[in-house]
């Protein structure tokens, strides 16, 4: 079976590994995924990840889950890009997710960046999805 949003279906495991307090969750790999998790990896919304070979040619992402004081740290994530309806933001109009306690995360030309880093580089794009 295709999915037709593979990054919406990794954002949706995300969000319901966190609200059954997993450890950690599984997802099919992808370079898209990939860069989406390292810059939530670097804003400090999950531990880490690890990508794994299941030997059929196919690779399998382990997304381990943060928690702080037994609270997911990710309260809320949700798509804004989504197949059917893109929606892209320049630099100067790039939207602030709750008055700058999360995060936006945006696919631009210098690669996958979140809000602040799409800021400082000058850059707009794609907004991917938010996070907070």
């Amino acid at each position: 079976m295709r999915l037709s949003d593979p990054l919406g279906d990794m954002l949706t495991r995300i969000r319901n590994g966190q609200r059954a307090n997993k450890g950690s969750v599984k997802s099919p790999s992808s370079k898209l995924r990939i860069n989406v998790l390292e810059t939530l990896k670097r804003e400090g919304y999950i531990r880490g990840y690890e990508v794994t070979d299941n030997g059929d040619g196919k690779s399998e992402l382990n997304i381990e889950l943060k928690y702080y004081q037994g609270a997911a740290v990710i309260e809320h994530v949700s798509r804004v890009s989504k197949p059917g309806r893109r929606v892209y933001s320049g630099v100067k109009d790039l939207p602030t997710v709750r008055n700058g306690l999360g995060i936006s995360i945006l696919s631009t030309p210098r690669g996958v960046l979140s809000d602040s880093e799409a800021r400082d580089a000058n850059v707009g794009g794609e907004v991917l999805c938010k996070v907070y």
